[in-house]
């Protein structure tokens, strides 16, 4: 079974907006068993949606749609896709009932009779209530395929593909179980871990792949199995994995499951009862805006300084001049001073701090380009390391933060 996306909008094709939807479709229809053929991007100009529509039909059992959908004159997708269909408009009274309930509870505005609009759909589509907002989803049908389009708000089209297009497909369909299982690793590279672990890949079940996903200072296993026995699939999973952890078990450090491993971070400090503060200089704020990016991080996220320059340091951290004159600002002392003067400061149980040279001058220190100190302290014990990544400076950033991440879990699975 396979699925092809469509996204209809020139502020995609300028870059002013990010597709993020079709990556949140691809995602979900994959944990069906339904295999994305295409993502096609395309204007809002009537030829073009016409032709996209048509190859879509020729390459994919479902066609999903988003965008094009409001209710202004250059959102034309339904009446292409009446076009398509060989259809007409028509007034859904639900639909309209529900725009009318939306502005009369939700807006100040008045209902403008384009607003009604909203309301028109295809006369051969089964409609999806946008509970979300005004612009119903639409389910068609032409020779054997699904053509579904949706509004491209986001939030709107999530809500529609996760509550009524999936079951619908599924109650429609018969697709086989797809499981995923990410293990993560961190301090060997790709190849080093491919070489290692080669027997055992090659002995993989034929229904069970293997997928390497590097990224700086890290590499996350991905399992991915297709079966239609959902236990079977399960069972057999596991029984790799506890087969791959033995062969890595220098280098592992956790499970993702679709999640980063910051939020795996953030669950063990919920579970162990414990909190975080942290204090950045070349990261810049990087590490405590990956912990916040996760819902929930309050409960043990309690908050950071960017003490970006020297008499920052000094000043809201209160380091010792004495300490940064000696040793430079660029330095374990200096580091190990700030993971502990910063859980002190918010009272937390553990403290990361960051303290490098990411290029590309070297600023208030000495220190080569690349080189970072990263800390962690507890209540107990504080200790740092330090590291070179290279003369990039995002890359030096994103491999401190990758870096301060696998730190702070391994301390947590010594414990």
């Amino acid at each position: 079974m396979q699925a092809e996306i469509i996204t209809i909008g020139d502020e995609i094709l300028i870059g002013q907006i990010v597709d993020t939807n079709s990556a949140f479709i691809g995602k979900e229809f994959n944990k069906y068993g339904i295999s994305i053929y295409q993502i096609t991007s395309i204007q809002d100009e009537k030829s073009h949606i016409l032709q996209a529509l048509k190859e879509a039909e020729a390459n994919a059992d479902i066609i999903i749609i988003t965008g094009g959908l409001g209710p202004t004159k250059d959102d034309i997708t339904k009446h292409t896709i009446c076009e398509y269909f060989n259809d007409t408009l028509v007034e859904d009274k639900a639909v309209l009932t529900h725009v009318e309930h939306i502005f009369s509870k939700f807006s100040s505005a008045p209902l403008l009779e384009v607003n009604k609009q909203q309301a028109l759909v295809p006369s051969k589509s089964a409609v999806l209530m946008n509970h979300n907002g005004t612009a119903p989803g639409m389910w068609l049908e032409k020779n054997g395929k699904v053509f579904v389009s949706l509004p491209g708000v986001p939030y709107e089209m999530k809500a529609l593909i996760t509550d009524q297009v999936l079951p619908k497909l599924r109650a429609q369909f018969k697709f086989p179980y797809i499981v995923h299982k990410t293990i993560l690793t961190y301090g060997l590279g790709e190849s080093a871990l491919a070489e290692r672990i080669e027997a055992w890949e090659d002995n993989l079940p034929q229904f069970i792949k293997l997928a390497y996903l590097p990224s700086l200072g890290r590499v996350r296993l991905r399992l991915s199995g297709k079966f239609f026995d959902k236990k079977e699939l399960e069972d057999e999973i596991q029984n790799q994995v506890n087969l791959l952890l033995p062969q890595i078990n220098d280098v592992f450090v956790g499970f993702e499951e679709d999640e980063s491993i910051e939020a795996v971070i953030g669950k063990q400090l919920t579970e162990l009862g414990k909190t975080l503060a942290i204090a950045e200089s070349c990261t810049g704020g990087r590490i405590a805006e990956s912990f916040t990016a996760n819902a929930g991080a309050s409960a043990y996220f309690i908050g950071s300084v960017v003490t970006y320059a020297t008499a920052s340091k000094v000043k809201v951290l209160g380091i010792s001049e004495n300490i940064i004159n000696k040793h430079s600002v660029v330095s374990k002392e200096v580091a190990e001073a700030m993971a502990k003067n910063v859980r002190t400061l918010f009272d937390s149980d553990y403290a990361i701090s960051t303290t490098g040279n990411a290029g590309p001058s070297k600023g208030d220190s000495d220190a080569e380009v690349g080189t970072v100190w990263i800390a962690i302290a507890t209540k107990d014990h504080v200790y740092s390391e330090v590291f070179n990544f290279g003369d990039h400076r995002e890359k030096v950033i994103r491999r401190a933060t990758n870096k301060a991440f696998e730190m702070l879990q391994k301390l947590f699975l010594k414990k």
